[in-house]
């Protein structure tokens, strides 16, 4: 039997495993609705996301609220200290940023770091009942005059093989898990936009994407919720983008939705 003390590890709160349940998992995720109900679904004890730079509305840390009304301790590591989408990172160097009444009950502070506050967490009583299912949105926009459609998704796992060629705005940060460019979209878009979760690796899809001749971009955490496709698409300001999307013009520092538009109705 694995010991309490033994955090889980998954770059991804959506690849948990039946060992994660009783456990406290450790997750590269940022620490969103979501995610947090992906936690609480899979019967984790308790749960350490990454902060993704906290942004718009708080929407980076919004889960651990949502945590504590349901019964679970969760806390959040500064996503400057380790790496969005990197577990192993935030537990070696991961500080933390923000705990719920529940983790702070159990002794978790903001600057402990991250083992320690696993630690901790290991003492946090197991969650009971069940919860409402929450949902992650996938929506489909057609402007007047459009030559292509633009798909909005709160995550990217929820592109669709008819998605290809088409224009993609995902409420998922833009970091790359692992080393594979395939794990930045799973079908080819004609163009995909992401959060950037407050920067650094939360842009690592772009070269990815640039490599199979993608366009992409992402928004600034503090300007779009992350986990928002609505919200990237509507509020998001673009902060990084590839050589490919910059060709077709898509400007830092300009609306999403402008330039997407504009992209809609090109040939």
């Amino acid at each position: 039997m694995r010991e309490l003390q033994t955090p889980i590890l998954s770059d991804s709160i959506t690849r948990i495993g039946p060992d994660a349940a009783g456990a406290v998992v450790v997750t590269g995720s940022h620490g969103g609705v979501y995610a947090a109900w992906l936690a609480r679904k899979g019967g984790c004890r308790a749960a350490i996301f990454n902060d993704a730079g906290v942004g718009r509305d708080q929407a980076g840390i919004g889960g651990l609220a949502w945590l504590d009304a349901h019964g679970m301790a969760a806390a959040a590591i500064d996503h400057r200290s380790a790496d969005i989408g990197d577990a192993e990172a935030m537990l070696a160097h991961g500080v933390v940023s923000h705990a719920n009444a529940r983790a702070a009950a159990l002794g978790v502070v903001r600057g402990q770091n991250c083992e320690e506050a696993a630690r901790l967490l290991a003492g946090a009583s197991l969650p009971e009942g069940s919860v409402e299912p929450v949902s992650e949105a996938r929506e489909e926009v057609l402007p007047e005059g459009a030559n292509r459609r633009i798909v909005l998704i709160d995550s990217a796992s929820l592109v669709e093989p008819r998605d290809a060629g088409q224009i993609v705005i995902s409420g998922s940060h833009g970091a790359l898990f692992g080393d594979d460019p395939i794990n930045a979209l799973k079908y080819d878009g004609a163009f995909a936009a992401f959060n950037d979760a407050g920067g650094g690796v939360g842009v690592s899809r772009l070269p990815a994407l640039q490599g199979r001749g993608i366009a992409a971009v992402t928004v600034s955490a503090e300007s779009a919720r992350i986990g928002d496709a609505r919200s990237t698409f509507e509020d998001g300001v673009i902060s990084a983008a590839n050589p490919a999307a910059l060709s077709r013009g898509a400007r830092i520092g300009e609306k999403l939705h402008d330039c997407v538009i504009r992209l809609a109705r090109m040939p």
